[in-house]
């Protein structure tokens, strides 16, 4: 992004989650999985669940077939409990079955399942 960007301030100390999941392989079916997460297309009551199981902010990249997702939230918030709450909400079932037939994953998994944690091996100290 040649522009920038303004880094959010939450006025609090917050944990960052990365992940990663591919897509399958195939530029027609990314281009609409990119499409269905635009501003416009993105569906309200999934970005409403995520903010209301207590993320503060998630940005997804894409390079190629290879998603990476931040997901950040408050310090107390616990992931297991946030991703099982998360599942049983509006349309979330819906959305994950949607959009796994961009996903190179199983038929009928959970968002959990389908992102994988990474782990932090780098970070540029003070």
């Amino acid at each position: 992004m040649k522009e920038g960007y303004v880094q959010k301030d939450f006025g609090q100390r917050v944990k960052r989650y990365c992940q990663t999941l591919d897509l399958k392989d195939d530029p027609q079916l990314i281009a609409r999985y990119v499409e269905a997460h635009s501003r416009y297309k993105s569906w309200p009551e999934i970005r409403q669940g995520i903010r209301e199981v207590g993320i503060l902010e998630m940005e997804i990249y894409l390079l190629g077939n290879r998603l990476f997702m931040i997901v950040e939230t408050p310090l107390d918030f616990d992931w297991d409990s946030a991703m099982a709450r998360l599942a049983t909400l509006p349309r979330q079932s819906e959305w994950e079955d949607y959009v796994a037939m961009f996903q190179a994953c199983k038929a009928g998994s959970t968002s959990d399942e389908k992102w994988q944690l990474m782990e932090r091996i780098f970070y540029l100290y003070e």
